[in-house]
């Protein structure tokens, strides 16, 4: 009985799950930000703008960033703002898992893509200014900034380099848009048909009434 609770809850949670991304891909284009790219939050931190070619170097560094901002001393509400800001906008754009959310302009997680990034090169920036800012956070700034000299990519551009970002708003990825991206909408149909299969399985499959069923039809078919 508990197995059997135990699928259907599993199938009940995957069905779910692939109605939400599914609903997700019908929102309007617009839906992926509430204000304009030259309105300002006043409520929130300004995030300065990432130019396209930053974006992988700040990727890079990801990991080494949210690091020294997680073991700031004594972090004030401008330190906590942008980390939780950066964490959540990350998990917003799943995770930059998406291909081409990196490197490709027409990629419906670009734009969410700048917002994190944008926000993890505010934060470490905003950490050296610290009182008593730790050796390691002027020493991976100044490894950004030879990385970035070294990149003849650096200052390519695309539609949101010039976009600023704040605190105050998440930006969604451009769910509407990714039947007309091919990398997109292969991972997200690949992912959808997968949840869906897993639901018809433990329905199907594990079902401990269909179990029973063929227990007794067994000894039947052997007669």
């Amino acid at each position: 009985m508990l197995l059997g609770h135990h699928s259907r809850s599993l199938a009940a949670g995957a069905l779910l799950a692939a109605a939400l991304l599914w609903l997700g891909l019908g929102l309007p284009a617009a839906a992926h930000r509430q204000l304009s790219a030259g309105e300002a939050r006043a409520d929130g931190i300004a995030i300065p703008s990432l130019t396209h070619g930053q974006m992988s170097i700040i990727a890079d560094n990801l990991s080494a960033i949210m690091d020294l901002a997680d073991a700031a001393p004594a972090p004030d509400t401008t330190t906590i703002r942008l980390r939780t800001f950066v964490k959540l906008q990350f998990s917003y754009c799943l995770r930059g898992l998406m291909p081409g959310s990196l490197t490709d302009e027409a990629s419906p997680f670009n734009e969410c893509s700048h917002a994190y990034l944008a926000g993890a090169r505010a934060l470490i920036l905003h950490l050296r200014e610290l009182p008593g800012a730790r050796a390691a956070v002027r020493a991976l700034i100044d490894r950004i900034e030879m990385q970035m000299l070294a990149s003849s990519t650096s200052l390519s551009v695309c539609q949101y380099s010039d976009e600023p970002f704040n605190t105050a708003e998440l930006i969604a990825p451009h769910w509407a848009d990714i039947p007309g991206h091919v990398p997109s909408l292969a991972v997200v149909g690949g992912l959808l048909g997968g949840l869906i299969g897993l639901g018809w399985w433990v329905v199907v499959v594990t079902d401990p009434k269909r179990a029973r069923t063929a227990a007794r039809n067994e000894p039947r078919a052997a007669a």
